[in-house]
């Protein structure tokens, strides 16, 4: 089995305990020799400066190639601009562009008088800069939001015509769910690469009601499984086994990038990838 090239998606933290989470997790995955990191927005743009602090103290100490995600959400167009701008100044050049979710309590996104009415405008801005390596989010299921599949599709069309050179998907999981959405893909004309997102499942009862939030479907045969082994306390090893089944499917149809959803939780995804294939760089400093 070919070796993939890996990617990780960490939160910028709230506490300090938060902090060391983070370190925590870098410390732990660096090693592994990510294609890229990102760091998260909140929902509703809540972390938007811990995101761009988070953002420049990983660029400057640890050399990792850091995306940003930048949202639409509770900005105009010339602050959100002015932050892109900023990243750029700081040797960021690599963004995840969304939409973004809207603020807690609220029943739908709504665009800032003055801001970008949704993603694609977003991405053209930026791509008019010339400064940024732009990728975007894709969902190989129905969004909750979208009419219909076929809609998320003529979406991720759009946002790969604006400017886009990536698409990052939703996780899922089971590997013909996202080989079915490829396929799709290639039909509409969709010709830029496109990564699976992959969510270790940490603990079952918080990743089940994530899924459900955003559309992902549930196979009833997962839930039986997590059923069993909470009760048997094998849950993290049933994780580590599901999440390794499915990235070796995916990567025996064809895939070559995954990107690990890790929650900065770091340990899941790690075992996993040690179990593909991906270990640490052995560097002259570790033996000198």
């Amino acid at each position: 089995m070919k070796t993939p090239r890996i990617s990780f998606e960490f939160f910028p933290p709230k506490t300090l305990e938060a902090s060391f989470r983070l370190w925590d997790t870098v410390h732990t995955l660096s090693p592994l020799d990510p294609r890229f990191v990102s760091v998260t927005y909140g929902a509703g743009g809540t972390t938007r400066e811990l995101t761009r602090e988070a953002v420049g103290t990983l660029h400057k100490a640890t050399g990792l190639n850091v995306a940003a995600h930048l949202t639409c959400v509770d900005a105009s167009r010339e602050e959100t601009l002015e932050i892109a701008d900023q990243f750029a100044a700081a040797g960021v050049t690599e963004l995840v562009a969304l939409r973004g979710d809207p603020p807690k309590g609220s029943t739908g996104f709504t665009a800032h008088p003055q801001g970008f009415a949704d993603s694609c405008e977003l991405i053209s801005a930026l791509a008019e800069t010339g400064k940024f390596t732009i990728r975007v989010g894709a969902y190989p299921e129905k969004h909750p939001e979208a009419a219909d599949s076929r809609a998320d599709i003529d979406w991720l069309k759009r946002k790969i015509d604006a400017g886009a050179t990536e698409a990052i998907t939703q996780f899922f999981f089971e590997a013909d769910t996202f080989f079915r959405f490829r396929d799709a893909c290639v039909a509409a004309g969709i010709d830029a690469p496109i990564i699976p997102g992959i969510l270790p499942i940490e603990n079952w009862t918080g990743a089940r009601k994530f899924a459900t939030s955003c559309g992902t479907q549930i196979p009833a045969w997962l839930d039986d499984c997590f059923d069993k082994a909470i009760r048997d306390d094998r849950h993290d090893l049933l994780a580590t086994a599901l999440a390794t089944e499915l990235c070796s499917d995916l990567i025996e149809g064809g895939v070559e990038d995954l990107h690990f959803y890790t929650l900065n939780r770091p340990e899941l995804t790690r075992d996993v990838c040690h179990a593909l294939g991906v270990t640490p760089r052995v560097t002259l400093r570790d033996v000198a």
